[in-house]
């Protein structure tokens, strides 16, 4: 981590950006470098390093120990005090190790932590640290959120985990991993790892909350006689009673057909009406459509 850039500058702002600055400048990087729509090698590494400034920057404890810390915050017991990091890293650093292990204002952790407590490696001088906890961002797709399952996510540093996705999950919801963050010092137990779900803009449905929110095409004879269609939805196949006189942008709620919820109402689904024509028209449809014309007095334009 050390050798990463700034979290800051990885996202452009400053180090006294406000939440909402910070959050903005994530969503616009975001929404450039996002797997799923740059598919340049270069762009993913570039969405994972944003990925975890904004982890990291966006929490308020999580960004206080990162401005007091810097690299090393994970791995910085709670309770220790920033300004003796600083005077006893500065005073590490001007030393000079020596060896080939250290470099000239390198800073071992162990030996330094001995420095602040009066201990050292192998001396017992300090106790066991828990590791820290971390976040991770996990984008779904809507049928993989409606329908949950098992997912592999890769995250920083190229490591693994395996995830079980409950159905029904929404934006924003926290799964946790238990010992999956930071790693344990001194025999501790490691942090844990939350994921927070992040449901992908899709090409049919839209979802807010546990509602789901899609378009329903309907031909002009459906939509005035009224009809039972079908449509296609996360969660199978639907019928769809569709009233007479049936206007563009009227939504039938099909209850309950939105996300699961394990522990309560699941969502409904929302299918809003558009009404559509045929491009081409045999002889006898538009004979009977110039029929209809010339004896209806329909007129949508006319005030009712």
């Amino acid at each position: 981590m050390a050798d990463q850039r700034d979290f800051y500058e990885a996202l452009g702002v400053s180090r006294t950006a406000s939440q909402d600055e910070i959050q903005r400048a994530y969503r616009k990087l975001a929404r450039t470098y996002h797997p799923d729509v740059n598919k340049d090698p270069v762009a993913e590494e570039r969405f994972k390093e944003l990925a975890e400034a904004y982890q990291v920057l966006s929490d308020p404890e999580t960004r206080r120990r990162y401005d007091a810390f810097g690299a090393d915050f994970r791995r910085v017991p709670e309770d220790v005090d920033p300004d003796t990091w600083a005077r006893a890293r500065a005073g590490a650093g001007a030393g000079g190790w020596t060896g080939q292990t250290r470099r000239q204002g390198d800073v071992d952790l162990e030996d330094l932590f001995g420095e602040m407590f009066g201990g050292g490696r192998g001396r017992g001088g300090w106790g066991p640290a828990p590791g820290a906890d971390q976040e991770a961002e996990l984008v779904l797709t809507v049928e993989e959120a409606y329908r949950g399952g098992r997912k592999r996510l890769t995250l920083s540093g190229d490591r693994q985990v395996d995830v079980t996705i409950p159905p029904g999950v929404t934006n924003g919801q926290r799964i946790r991993l238990a010992e999956q963050g930071g790693h344990g010092a001194r025999g501790a137990r490691p942090g844990d790892l939350y994921l927070i779900v992040r449901i992908a803009d899709h090409p049919r449905y839209r979802v807010e909350g546990r509602d789901i929110h899609v378009t329903l095409p309907l031909t002009p004879w459906e939509a005035t006689l009224g009809a039972t269609v079908s449509l296609d939805t996360p969660g199978g196949e639907a019928k769809v009673k569709v009233p007479k006189g049936t206007s563009t942008g009227r939504r039938l709620r099909l209850r309950g057909r939105g996300l699961p919820n394990p522990r309560g109402t699941p969502g409904d689904l929302y299918a809003e009406a558009r009404i559509m024509v045929p491009a081409r028209l045999t002889e006898e449809e538009e004979r009977l459509f110039n029929h209809l014309a010339a004896i209806s007095d329909f007129d949508p334009r006319r005030s009712r």
